[in-house]
């Protein structure tokens, strides 16, 4: 089993000016339904500069820190980094149900109406991007431009079988980076927001055995903004011919492929993706319309 993760060593104290909204209140998550819930939000850069919003991987923010992404966009953009229900200070659920990705694309619309936000570029990594994708397909108005980073596509993912049931069962395996930081953000409930992860991959996997072939139910394809699939050549998630079914699919999209793991964004190759990001959501190199 492959468990290299890439470098999660306590991120240093970022230069830029963070302006944290302590917690943004939603009458209710689409995740959990029936009760308010409070989202906590990083937010950082210019309020005058064109929004973003990052959207953190299913272990959380702090597994694969975006503080030195952040940094790199705050001078022009304002930059909005969410803990979804679920994850960091926004909470606990005993379980993500079926179909969480749509409906954390869902919540995080809702984040956006709450915080002003008519219209965002995002940057999903892993769980984020596909979350980030449902966002561009169910409200196409209100996505400006999609970084796709260590981008899920397939349903079937029976090579990371064990990875998920590794969450599940034994999630000290990970080794001790991935222990810290991953009580850092969730405290001493952890272990739970890991296992959470692992039990709703594993449906996702049943149903790719049972025939479902993509995670997006065919719709990938209804993406209209110009997208950065933003993918590291040995992430240990992806299947053979994952990426290239991906970007079939996607009809504005180029792919900037490095030599890293499932997270380019703080791999040896941080400088390279975190550029490449920078400059696709400042307008360069966009895909032309078809």
């Amino acid at each position: 089993m492959d468990l290299t993760l890439g470098r999660l060593a306590q991120p240093p104290a970022p230069r830029y000016r963070e302006r944290t909204v302590p917690t943004v209140t939603l009458p209710e998550s689409p995740v959990v339904p029936g009760r308010p819930a409070e989202i906590h939000v990083r937010e950082a850069g210019s309020a005058s500069g064109s929004p973003v919003v990052i959207l953190h991987g299913g272990w959380g923010y702090e597994a694969y820190s975006y503080d030195a992404a952040i940094e790199a966009l705050a001078p022009r953009h304002r930059v909005l980094a969410p803990d979804r229900v679920g994850y960091g200070r926004s909470g606990r659920v005993p379980a993500l149900p079926r179909g969480f990705h749509r409906l954390m694309a869902e919540e995080t619309l809702a984040v956006m109406d709450a915080l002003g936000i008519r219209e965002a570029a995002l940057w999903g990594h892993s769980d984020g991007a596909v979350i980030a994708a449902h966002m561009a397909f169910l409200a196409p108005q209100r996505v400006s431009a999609i970084v796709l980073e260590a981008l899920h596509f397939f349903c079937d993912k029976r090579a990371s079988v064990e990875f998920f049931e590794t969450a599940i069962r034994d999630p000290e395996r990970f080794g001790p980076a991935v222990v810290e930081a991953c009580r850092r953000d969730h405290g001493e409930s952890w272990k739970d927001v890991l296992a959470a992860g692992g039990w709703a991959w594993l449906d996702i996997i049943d149903e790719g055995r049972r025939g479902k072939r993509d995670i997006y139910s065919g719709r990938l394809s209804e993406i209209r903004a110009p997208a950065l699939v933003l993918h590291g050549a040995r992430d240990p998630r992806t299947e053979p011919g994952e990426v290239e079914a991906a970007l079939a699919a996607l009809p504005r999209a180029r792919l900037a492929r490095l030599d890293a793991g499932h997270s380019p964004h703080n791999s040896r190759e941080a400088a390279h993706a975190i550029d490449a990001a920078r400059q696709f959501l400042a307008g360069e190199g966009w895909p032309r319309s078809s």
